[in-house]
């Protein structure tokens, strides 16, 4: 039979890999944040260079029955 004392030193044990397991989570979720947050900066960057396209694409792109034909 286990005694006390070896009893706690393996819940000792466990605790001291628990906490070192969740430091090692801790700085994964920390990095993962920082790639989430910088892509989601390039997400906003392109969907905005695409709306500005579409809205320069619009411009040109006009309703030939409203144009004046080219010898009037």
């Amino acid at each position: 039979m286990e005694t006390l004392e070896t009893r706690i030193e393996e819940l000792e044990s466990q605790l001291a890999f628990q906490e070192d397991a969740l430091e090692q989570f801790n700085a994964i979720v920390t990095r993962q944040q920082g790639q989430i947050d910088d892509l989601t900066v390039q997400v906003k960057y392109l969907r905005d260079q695409l709306l500005e396209a579409a809205s320069g694409l619009q411009d040109v792109q006009s309703d030939p029955a409203q144009e004046k034909p080219p010898h009037y």
